[in-house]
């Protein structure tokens, strides 16, 4: 047999998942969202974009803006008791209510 994958995308396909009438790319105006210092934002992967993607296990997580590296933004957020810092590309954050 051959040994199973342990790649970053693995065990996703429900996850990454788009209905149908979200299938294919997003608009391109996703990659220009604007997040200021203190907002909080929610971890929202778009699969249709694999650049700039965090880890699956931060999907659908909140988190507050911290910075800004380049084209992302780097945002705190709880995983289990311990404070993580993630760096996403805003196709990857929408605003938090």
């Amino acid at each position: 047999m051959v040994k199973a994958s342990r790649g970053l995308r693995r065990k996703t396909r429900q996850i990454f998942s788009k209905t149908p009438r979200t299938k294919g790319m997003t608009p391109i105006t996703h990659e220009f969202r604007n997040f200021d210092v203190g907002q909080k934002v929610s971890v929202v992967i778009d699969p249709s974009v694999h650049y700039g993607t965090p880890h699956m296990r931060f999907q659908g997580k909140t988190g507050v803006v911290t910075g800004q590296q380049g084209r992302a933004f780097v945002v705190e957020l709880k995983d289990g008791n311990k404070l993580k810092t993630v760096v996403a590309r805003p196709e990857h954050l929408i605003k938090a209510q």
